[in-house]
C-alpha cells in the first residue's frame, strides 16, 4: 500500500489523520466524501493499516504483520461491509457484518475498523440500523464511510461523524504522477490530466484506458459535424457509441468538456484554458454560432441523460435524445 508520502494531494486530510493519530484522538465514525477516483478507499485503508501497525506511528511501518495483513486484504479486525444488490445496502447487510459483529472484541489489534462504501447506497432502514451503533459504539470500533454523495446520508449520521472531503488535485502534480510513475508520454499526459478534471484515480484510469483515444476522437467527429448531420447519420453515431457502453460517463464527460470548452471561449474569448486545444478552430466556430441559452440547455441535458442512463432507461432513446438537443442548440 506505501505510505501517506505516495499520496498525492489530500495534504490536509493526511495532516489531520496524523494528528488524531499522534494526539490519540480518533474519532469512531469518518466519511470520506468525494467523487469516483479521487482516492477514498487509499486513504481510509491507510488511515486503517495507520491505527493498527504495531510500530503505532503516524503512518503505516508496512513491515509489521498487520500492516502486510492489511494491504493485503486479509486483516481480521478490518472488515470491508459488502452489499448483494448492485444498488442498494440493505437494513440486513448492515446488521449481520456491521452491527452484530461490531460486540465481538478485535481478534488482535486495539481498534476494529469497518468500511462501507458506496455508503450513500444505504436505504433509510439501513442508515437507520446503523444510527444504533453510531450513537453508542464499542470503545475500539471505527467506521469509515466512502461517498460520493454525502448528501444522501441521514443528517443524524453526517452529525455523529467527522466529514473528509477530498478536493480536486492540482493538474501539475496529477501531470507529474503520470509522467514519472506510470512513465506517460507528455502529450497524453497532458490530456488525460485535462480530461481528468483533477481526479487522480480517473487520470491513471484515463492514462491506462485502450478506448480512450478512440472514444475522445469518437465524440469530436460527432460534436464537429452533428449540425449538418441527418437523423440517419446520428442514428449510426449512436450505434457506435454503444461499443462503449460500459464507458459511457467518460463518453458523456468528454461532450460535457468540449461545450465547456465552448462556453469559456464564447464568455473570455481566451484559448490556454481549453482543454480541446487541438480543436481550437472548431471550438471557435461553434462559440460563435451558439448561444449561451442554448449552450447550457445541451450541459443540462447531459446531466439528465446521465441520470436517465443510471435509471436504465432505455439507452438509444436516452442518446437520440441528447443528440437532437445538440443538433438543435450546438
Amino acid at each position: 500500500m506505501g505510505s501517506f508520502k505516495d499520496v498525492v494531494g489530500h495534504k490536509n486530510i493526511i495532516e489531520y489523520i496524523q494528528n488524531a493519530v499522534n494526539a490519540n484522538k480518533v474519532s469512531h465514525a469518518y466519511i470520506l466524501n468525494g467523487e469516483r477516483g479521487s482516492g477514498k478507499k487509499m486513504l481510509a485503508t491507510l488511515f486503517a493499516e495507520t491505527l493498527l501497525c504495531e510500530e503505532q506511528g503516524s503512518s503505516p511501518c508496512n513491515k509489521c504483520h498487520s500492516c502486510k495483513q492489511t494491504d493485503s486484504g486479509n486483516h481480521p479486525d478490518v472488515i470491508w461491509v459488502q452489499h448483494e444488490k448492485p444498488n442498494t445496502i440493505s437494513v440486513d447487510d448492515i446488521r449481520t457484518q456491521l452491527n452484530n459483529d461490531i460486540e465481538i472484541k478485535p481478534y488482535q489489534g486495539p481498534y476494529k475498523i469497518y468500511i462501507v462504501p458506496e455508503a450513500d447506497l444505504m436505504t433509510t432502514q439501513a442508515q437507520n440500523a446503523l444510527l444504533k451503533t453510531l450513537e453508542e459504539p464499542p470503545e475500539y470500533a471505527v467506521i469509515f464511510l466512502l461517498t460520493e454523495n454525502a448528501e444522501k446520508l441521514l443528517p443524524t449520521i453526517t452529525s455523529r461523524c467527522v466529514m473528509l472531503k477530498l478536493r480536486n488535485i492540482r493538474d501539475k502534480l496529477i501531470r507529474k504522477y503520470l509522467m514519472e510513475k506510470l512513465e506517460v508520454p507528455d502529450y497524453k499526459a497532458d490530456i488525460c490530466t485535462a480530461f481528468a478534471q483533477g481526479n487522480m484515480g480517473k487520470a491513471i484510469m484515463l492514462a491506462q484506458s485502450e478506448h480512450f483515444g478512440e472514444i475522445r476522437d469518437e465524440v469530436v467527429q460527432l460534436l464537429k459535424y452533428i449540425h449538418d448531420m441527418e437523423i440517419s447519420e446520428i442514428e449510426k453515431a449512436i450505434k457506435r457509441c454503444q461499443t462503449y457502453k460500459l464507458e459511457i460517463n467518460d463518453y458523456l464527460d468528454i461532450i460535457m468538456i468540449w461545450y465547456r470548452d465552448v462556453l469559456l471561449y464564447k464568455a473570455t474569448k481566451d484559448v490556454n484554458e481549453i482543454v480541446f486545444k487541438d480543436q481550437v478552430s472548431s471550438i471557435k466556430e461553434q462559440a460563435t454560432r451558439s448561444s449561451y441559452e442554448g449552450i447550457e440547455l445541451i450541459l443540462e441535458s447531459l446531466e439528465k441523460a446521465k441520470t436517465r442512463l443510471d435509471a436504465n432507461v432505455n439507452f438509444e432513446l436516452v442518446m437520440e435524445l441528447l443528440c437532437l438537443t445538440i443538433k438543435e442548440n450546438g
